[in-house]
């Protein structure tokens, strides 16, 4: 049995699934008590006696969490759940459950998820995007996670925005400045603009200490920004999407801003990643609209003839993560 722990912000979720036909044996959700690490370590325990218990059996167990174990030193870093930072979390579960666990950043979860028994499965490499409250992403190639040597692998949201627009009134003459190209001038509105609402550099400040990163653009919170910073309009994420479906002038222009702006940060992966499929995960996968508009939008940014690169919404949703970490431990493989 193969048993997955998404270890969220708001709340903590069990899953085990067969280890071999990949069937969902038992679920359950509790809160996350938020602040405290003991009672981190004390929740997933009791989640896992108590599914062993009602199951008759035991199993494998991997977790995934909002960050990274870091090679070097062992303990956790780069958590939104603050009260893991600094601590050894896959250590202190091996101890509190009596087996090695294996532990994974929850962006890497979704994309092994998605490339086990998911819209990647049976595909090489996988490149799986998290895009709601935040961003983030996840690699797996042949349905093995890839962290990378420093555990950051796929931390694509803490990229600047490629090909930022900027302010300038006078975009002509700076562009002049440059080596010329017939018809060059026809395209300088995708490096300039006259409006500074429109303007994308240097980019709103990150939680990181940085401007412009993909994160403030194309998560969730970042496209309801840009329409807020562009109309002087207050709305809803939920609201904007709506609007733009019933073809309210400035819905619609926020939308093609934004897909414009997630093109350009996916045609950068493909480019040195060359994915066979992106899958898309969290609130903004929900948009019909960008499964059109993506495919369209980034050919201009691709340095290829042809993009096969396929794009799909994760065939488990919101389950997707809990799942990854489920399968850390693949089929048949041993404890």
């Amino acid at each position: 049995m193969r048993i997955g722990i998404d270890l969220g912000g708001t709340k903590t979720e069990i899953i085990c699934l067969d280890q071999n036909n990949g069937k969902e044996l038992y679920r359950q959700r509790v809160p996350t008590q938020k602040g405290s690490y003991e009672s981190t370590i004390t929740t997933i325990r009791g989640l896992v006696e108590q599914a062993e218990s009602t199951l008759g059996q035991t199993g494998t167990v991997g977790v995934g969490i909002p960050g990274t174990v870091s090679r070097d030193t062992g303990l956790v870093k780069n958590a939104n759940s603050t009260w893991l930072i600094g601590k050894p979390l896959d250590k202190d579960l091996s101890d509190a459950l009596g087996r090695p666990i294996r532990t994974e950043n929850d962006a890497n979860c979704l994309a092994v998820s998605e490339a086990t028994d998911g819209a990647g499965a049976g595909k090489s490499v996988v490149f799986a995007v998290i895009i709601g409250t935040g961003c983030g992403a996840g690699i797996a190639v042949d349905g093995r996670a890839v962290p990378g040597i420093n555990g950051i692998g796929g931390e694509w949201g803490h990229n600047p925005l490629p090909y930022p627009t900027a302010y300038n009134p006078d975009a002509k003459s700076l562009y002049n400045a440059f080596e010329a190209a017939p018809g060059a001038t026809d395209t300088l509105h995708t490096y300039f603009t006259d409006d500074v609402k429109l303007s994308e550099y240097p980019g709103p400040l990150c939680y990181c200490g940085r401007r412009g990163c993909l994160e403030t653009w194309i998560s969730g919170t970042g496209f309801k920004n840009d329409y807020h910073r562009v109309t002087g309009d207050p709305m809803s994420t939920h609201d904007i999407i709506a609007a733009s479906k019933a073809g309210e002038a400035k819905a619609v222009a926020a939308l093609h801003r934004y897909a414009d702006r997630v093109a350009r940060g996916l045609a950068g992966v493909i480019n040195i990643l060359d994915p066979d499929i992106v899958v898309l995960g969290g609130g903004m996968s929900n948009v019909d609209a960008l499964y059109d508009l993506l495919p369209k939008i980034w050919g201009r940014y691709i340095f290829s003839d042809h993009v096969n690169t396929a794009l799909a919404p994760a065939r488990h949703g919101d389950s997707s993560g809990v799942r990854g970490a489920a399968w850390l431990w693949a089929r048949g493989e041993a404890a």
